[in-house]
């Protein structure tokens, strides 16, 4: 699957919640694997990119299946697995 078929997905927890949809997509260059999916788009987050990456994003980890809709792990889950560490960093 390419990335450019992921954007605009909608985001589901495996409890059939609704999360949101794909709107950007963080790249661990160095690993050369995808981080995040982001349910608002990254250019928009400025001073709130913290905030953003604990409570508008999902560990890319946490994806279960792709297909039709994203499904991922319970999003208490996710946001519990959230360092902070990593969060700095990418806030930067």
């Amino acid at each position: 699957m390419k990335l450019s078929e992921i954007y605009r997905m909608d985001i589901y927890s495996d409890a059939g919640q609704y999360l949101g949809e794909v709107q950007d997509i963080i790249i661990d260059l160095e690993r050369g694997e995808l981080s995040r999916l982001l349910m608002v788009p990254w250019k928009t987050a400025k001073g709130d990119s913290k905030m953003v990456l604990k409570n508008k994003s999902i560990l890319y980890k946490n994806v279960k299946n792709v297909s039709d809709v994203v499904l991922v792990s319970s999003p208490l889950v996710t946001s519990q697995e959230a360092r902070k560490d990593e969060v700095d960093d990418l806030a930067r």
